[in-house]
């Protein structure tokens, strides 16, 4: 796969508009935990390898475990995650997937059971901006940096 040519640079203003909401959505006041989930679970969804690649290794560098990042792709099936987590995974599938969903009112009801109204406002604008990132990278295929090899002794 190659890069179709550096979105950033073909329209500086986009990019900055793209950017300005993301500043939003990182000082939203929503724990670092639900930002990194949206982040993740979308970009997954979307099949953005720039994304995932990004999004794993903050949620690692913020201390999130392994077992927590690795199995979001699978989270239906794990334990792992908590009540709020798989009310918020709910949502970040049904929003991410809208075409296909219509965003049902079950994902809505479980969500509204732990998130007030401005906090499920501020989760629906968060997952709308990654889901915008993962568009921009996949659309114009953006490469994820290729980390070092560790080679097995």
């Amino acid at each position: 796969m190659h890069p179709r040519f550096n979105f950033a640079e073909a329209s500086p203003s986009s990019y900055k508009a793209v950017a300005a909401l993301e500043a939003h959505v990182q000082h939203s006041g929503l724990d670092r935990r639900f930002i990194h989930l949206i982040k993740l679970r979308a970009s997954q969804i979307n099949g953005c390898a720039y994304c995932v690649d990004m999004h794993v290794k903050e949620a690692r560098h913020d201390g999130l475990s392994e077992q927590w990042i690795n199995l979001m792709c699978v989270w239906k099936e794990s334990p792992v995650y908590d009540a709020r987590e798989r009310a918020l995974l709910g949502w970040v599938d049904a929003v991410t997937k809208i075409a296909e969903t219509g965003i049902p009112d079950s994902d809505f009801d479980v969500l509204k059971q732990h998130f007030s109204e401005e906090e499920i406002v501020k989760i629906t604008v968060a997952i709308g901006t990654i889901n915008i990132w993962n568009r921009l990278a996949v659309g114009f295929r953006s490469q994820h940096p290729i980390d070092a090899v560790v080679k097995a002794a």
